[in-house]
């Protein structure tokens, strides 16, 4: 069974930071690409960045390019985000999303979600 928990959102001040953590189990951790989303109320669920199974390249959102960083450690099962600089227009709901291959294709696995809230 598969299973993303994220951890690692909260409530930060603009120009703050935070690290997202995302624990996956239940597939080939190290043989998937995986990436970060967020959805902010009213709005679709966009695409931050996105890390291959290797750590070898990562791409980002233009909303967040010199700010965020995806990493991930493949003895650890876990891909992180770090959030430097943060805007509230950060303000979303964070998914750790997996795409995982098995012998009858591929398919879309996604965390519950964790918040982050930029305010003073």
């Amino acid at each position: 069974q598969v299973q993303l928990v994220e951890s690692g959102g909260g409530l930060v001040q603009p120009g703050g930071s935070l690290r997202l953590s995302c624990a996956a189990s239940g597939f080939t951790f190290s043989g998937s690409t995986m990436s970060w989303y967020r959805q902010a109320p009213g709005t679709e669920r966009e695409l931050v960045a996105t890390i291959t199974s290797g750590g070898d390249r990562t791409n980002y959102a233009d909303s967040v390019k010199g700010r965020f960083t995806i990493s991930r450690d493949n003895f650890k099962n876990t891909v992180y985000l770090q959030m430097n600089s943060l805007k509230p227009e950060d303000t979303a709901v964070y998914y750790c999303y997996a795409l995982v291959w098995r012998t009858t294709g591929y398919y879309d696995y996604w965390g519950q979600g964790t918040q982050v809230t930029v305010s003073s």
